[in-house]
Formats: structure tokens, C-alpha cells, sequence
């Protein structure tokens, strides 16, 4: 299979790529487009990026064919030996996982937009560029010529995104021989030095985990935007990660961001992109994959990608225990976690995983599957005197299905648990991995065990302590976020995306905590709000509870020796 890009005017946006079919029999073919990328379990719908569509035969000659589905096509042949079809995408949208273009670079996700024959899947790629001879190519596939690759299959060739640039930055390091190689593209100016000695850092430390890496070569391609920007992709030998704004990627929150989701992708390489659910294995491309081990692929990478920051030395305490507490407060303010437990979110990503959608319907296979990850963590420890813990359960997945090449089973991942902690754990997977039990009771226990304890604080924002309601300001337009059930704004009547125009009369302009606290004193709050474009009257009043506390997790004041020791062997 032979795919060839090229492009007339990158600021149109359009990539021309030519697929080349050889050896044909029969007198007609299907070719399929990607109906979602692995790593965003949604359907993404790549095919209404295709402008234009012309199979030929080798002569030239114009081959009829019709759209059989959204992103399949059926082609009459005519007896053609070899088949080229060409066909332009419009490459205008920039994230980790998309395909853009423009006059500057060229950046390619296959996955989004090259097309492939079902049943020929697994035979040989080849991908060259029509490029100008001055860019530079940052990419995870074998090179043939400068703007040459190839892949062993339409699989490997679909999870390795290139960007092709005059302005890429590069430099490497090494572990155990392996050569890991960081990209940026964009206005960014990397301090190598500090990121050479923290990357080695956190990679050293995974690699020990495992005991070895899956691939010959990894690559971190980042793509530096102007604007506030936080997303990161997996792929077999790579990862995507855009981050922004530029100025701000190598010091502070920036550079703790940049740490953080650099550390969750590279455990990827191990966690679903070697071991791997049984749905996935191999990807179906043209439909969705469904799996309830989200809060696997998701949640433990999640939790794992910041404790190797930790153990690393990276990360220090307090910085490991911010991105906890992040954690806490995103769990502690969705009630999905009560309805839907994080298995079935998993499920459900496919539905509306990505989106906020029906309040409090649905857990996060990221938040409250670190949470579950950790406990689990700790349960194991607990129960075999730190002898093991859940490094050993990824250490035997990855010996008895990622080596192997097989996929792993929800009946797998809880055996592999037991067999590891020693003892059933049936009550632990019925409560929290498929049931929405409260974390609370497990969460405290666990946390006790390594001299930790739950924290509830109030929060200073009068609204969401003591109405029960969040609120989002763009300019001078406060709208409500948020609403804790059963609270007073909740039995007010006040609903999302309701305007706060007014309160006790006073036009609300982006103060409405400080109007708030002025009136705190009085029974009754009465808002001015929009609803659309319906203006009413909501009257709230304070029931004396405390709502959207403020959740962190702090050392306890007096820790034993027992404690000391177990925190010591989590963090090594």
C-alpha cells in the first residue's frame, strides 16, 4: 500500500493524498476511512473532512463508485490490477489529535485521514511526502529517505503522527539504550538541560516498574500553540502533546502541566497501548470499540502518571499532593459518581464521555479511576505487608497478555488483583469499580495507612458554600455552572446556564461573591436571573449546610513508624 501527500496552497487547508492499490482481483473493491482514533473513544467522523474523492486506473481512466456509509466507499474496478485513489482533506483544526496544514508546518494523525482496505489491513505501508526540501519530519515510523517511511502495517502506520516543519527543535536521551527524542513545534524555547534531566528522571523510573520498555524508540511531539491549551494523545511508539501558551511551557503551572501529561503519556506505552482491553485488540476503525476498562486504560495511568513524577523526585511532595487534591476536588464535585459506576462510564464513553452532558449522570473514567486505582493500590499493600503492591498486577498483565499479544478481560484485571493482593476482592470491585458506592469510607482507610487524612474545609465562595451553586464569569456575564443537589439554589429553582443579571437589585458585573458577602446577613437573596430570554425572580435562602467544600488530603499530625514505613515503600 503506497500513500503519497502533498499540497498546492497550505493556507486552503487541503492535503491531496494518493492511495496506490496494487495487485487487485475482481471487479470491485471497498476502501474504508477511520470512523475515531484510538485514545478518544468517540466516534470522530474524519470523513466529512474529505472534499474530493476520484478513483483511477493506472492510465488514468475515471472508476465509478458510491458512498456505501458515512466513510465507506465501493469502487467498481473494472479489471484494474493496480488502483489509485485521490482524494483531498481539509486539515484546519489543531489539537493532539488532529491533522492541520497550513503555511508554516504540516502535521498528520493517519488515523484521521488515510484510507485503507479492510481486508488487506496488515500488509505493508509506505507514506511518502511532497514537501519542501528544507522540513524537518519528527516521527515514530522507519525511515527510508528524508521524507520517505514505511510501516509494517495500515495499524502501525495509522498511530504514528508526524509533524513536517523548517522549525523544528529537537534533543534526545537514553535509557537502558533506548533513545527517547523530544520535538517542539512552535514558538517555544526549551530549557533542554532541565527537561533532558527530568524526562530521563520519570522515564527511568517506569522503566524499572516494568523492567523494560515495549519499543526500540519513542518520540514526544509537542506542539507549542499561543493560547491556553492542556491535551496529550498516546500512540504506539509516541505521543502527541499540545500545550500553551508557549511562553509559559517552562516554568510554573506551565511546567508542572507539561510534566505531568508527558509522564501519563509515556505510561500509555505500556498501559493500552501494549496492554491492552481484549475490544482493542486488534482496533476496529470503523466502529466503536466498546469496553468497560476505561477506568484501566484511563484512571491507573492517570494515577500513575503523577506518582512516577513522585518517585522519581521530579515532582515534590506538595506538588504531587496539589494534583491529588485536583482529584479530590473534581470527584467530590460530580455526583455522576453516585449514579453511573466507573465501569459503565467507561461503556459510555462512546456515548458522551467527552462532554459534560446530563448532570450528575456519569463518573470519570480519569477522576474516579485513579481514585479506584489508588485504593486498590493500597488495599494490596495493606494486605500483603508491602510485599506487593499494584506494580506486580501491570508487571503480570504485561507478562501474560501485553508480550503476548493478547488482550486482557474485566475478569482478567480483577484475577490478576486477587491473585497478587491474596484475597478476594469481589466487595472492592462490586463498591467502587462497578458500583457507585461512596469513596469515602475506602478513601479515608487508605489514606490512614500512609499517615494521610480527608480534609472538608469552606470554601470563601458564598455561592457554592452556602447556596450550594458554581458560577462561571466571561466578561462581565456570570452564568451558573453548577448545582449541589438537594441544596438551596437546587430547591430555589435556579438552573444551569441561568444569567445572574441582578441581586437584591444590585446589577451583578462579574462581583457577584462580593454582593454576596454584603448581603450575608439577610434571610433571603433574591436574583435577577435570564433563563434564555426570560427574565424571573429566583428567591434563595440559606439552610445552614455546607456545600462544594474544599477537599485536600495533609499528613496527620502524629504518624507512627507503621505509617512512615508503608508511605516510604509507596513512593519507591
Amino acid at each position: 500500500m503506497h500513500y503519497t501527500l502533498s499540497y498546492k496552497n497550505p493556507n486552503q487547508h487541503l492535503i491531496d493524498i494518493r492511495f496506490t492499490i496494487p495487485n487487485l482481483s475482481g471487479e470491485e473493491l471497498n476502501v474504508q476511512l477511520p470512523a475515531w482514533r484510538p485514545g478518544r473513544y468517540e466516534l470522530g467522523n474524519f470523513a466529512q473532512n474529505i472534499k474530493t474523492f476520484q478513483p483511477k486506473d493506472s492510465s488514468g481512466r475515471k472508476l465509478s463508485f458510491k458512498k456505501t456509509a458515512k466513510d465507506s466507499w465501493k469502487i467498481q474496478t473494472k479489471g484494474a490490477r493496480t488502483l489509485h485513489i485521490e482524494y483531498s482533506y481539509y486539515a484546519n483544526e489543531l489539537n493532539a489529535g488532529s491533522t492541520f496544514l497550513d503555511e508554516t508546518f504540516l502535521y498528520v494523525n493517519g488515523v484521521n485521514c488515510l484510507l485503507y482496505v479492510p481486508e488487506r489491513i496488515n500488509e505493508p505501508c509506505d507514506l511518502e511526502l511532497q514537501i519542501p526540501k528544507n522540513y524537518a519530519l519528527a516521527c515514530g515510523l522507519k525511515k527510508i529517505s528524508p521524507h520517505k517511511f514505511s510501516a509494517g502495517n495500515y495499524h502501525a502506520l495509522a498511530d504514528s503522527p508526524f509533524i513536517a516543519s523548517p522549525t523544528l527543535q529537537k534533543s534526545s536521551y537514553s535509557v537502558e539504550r533506548i533513545v527517547f527524542t523530544l520535538w517542539f513545534q512552535g514558538e517555544a524555547r526549551p530549557d533542554w538541560k532541565m527537561l533532558l534531566a527530568d524526562f530521563k528522571k520519570f522515564t527511568e523510573v517506569q522503566h524499572k516498574l516494568f523492567g523494560g520498555f515495549p519499543f526500540s524508540e519513542y518520540h514526544f511531539l509537542f506542539l507549542a500553540l499561543p493560547e491556553k491549551f492542556y491535551h496529550g494523545v498516546e500512540h504506539t511508539n509516541s505521543t502527541v502533546i499540545a500545550l500553551g501558551p508557549g511562553y509559559g511551557m517552562f516554568s510554573g503551572k506551565g511546567y508542572e502541566d507539561m510534566l505531568g501529561v508527558s509522564s501519563h503519556e509515556l505510561f500509555h506505552a505500556w498501559n493500552v497501548k501494549t496492554i491492552r482491553p481484549v475490544e482493542m485488540m486488534p482496533y476496529n476503525y470503523s466502529r466503536e470499540n466498546y469496553s468497560r476498562l476505561g477506568y484501566v486504560a484511563e484512571g491507573v495511568t492517570t494515577y500513575y502518571g503523577d506518582l512516577m513524577l513522585l518517585r522519581s523526585g521530579v515532582f515534590k511532595e506538595e506538588q504531587y499532593l496539589k494534583t491529588f487534591n485536583e482529584l479530590l476536588e473534581k470527584h467530590f464535585s460530580n455526583f455522576g459518581r453516585l449514579n453511573l459506576s466507573v465501569a459503565d462510564s467507561s461503556f459510555d464513553t462512546w456515548l458522551d464521555g467527552y462532554k459534560p452532558g446530563v448532570p450528575g449522570r456519569k463518573s470519570s473514567i480519569y477522576t474516579e479511576g485513579a481514585l479506584c486505582a489508588f485504593m486498590l493500590d493500597m488495599l494490596i499493600r495493606k494486605n500483603t505487608g508491602n510485599k506487593k503492591s499494584l506494580d506486580d498486577v501491570l508487571r503480570l498483565l504485561n507478562d501474560e497478555f501485553g508480550k503476548k499479544q493478547k488482550g486482557y478481560s474485566e475478569s482478567d484485571y480483577k484475577s490478576a488483583a486477587e491473585k497478587v493482593a491474596g484475597i478476594a476482592l469481589d466487595e472492592f470491585f462490586d463498591n467502587y469499580i462497578n458500583g457507585a458506592s461512596l469513596y469515602v469510607p475506602q478513601l479515608t482507610a487508605c489514606l490512614d495507612y500512609i499517615g494521610f487524612e480527608l480534609k472538608a474545609l469552606k470554601k470563601t465562595s458564598y455561592t457554592e458554600t452556602t447556596l450550594g451553586f458554581k458560577t462561571q464569569a466571561a466578561g462581565e456575564k456570570t452564568t451558573v455552572a453548577a448545582i449541589f443537589p438537594n441544596s438551596p439554589a437546587d430547591k430555589a429553582g435556579l438552573t444551569l446556564q441561568d444569567e445572574i443579571i441582578a441581586l437584591n437589585g444590585m446589577r451583578v458585573e462579574n462581583n457577584l461573591n462580593d454582593w454576596c458577602a454584603h448581603f450575608s446577613n439577610e434571610k433571603k437573596m433574591a436574583f435577577t436571573v435570564a433563563t434564555g430570554k426570560r427574565l424571573r425572580e429566583v428567591t434563595i435562602m440559606a439552610d445552614g449546610n455546607l456545600f462544594y467544600l474544599n477537599y485536600s488530603i495533609a499528613r496527620q499530625e502524629k504518624i507512627t513508624a507503621a505509617q512512615k514505613n508503608n508511605f516510604n515503600a509507596w513512593i519507591t
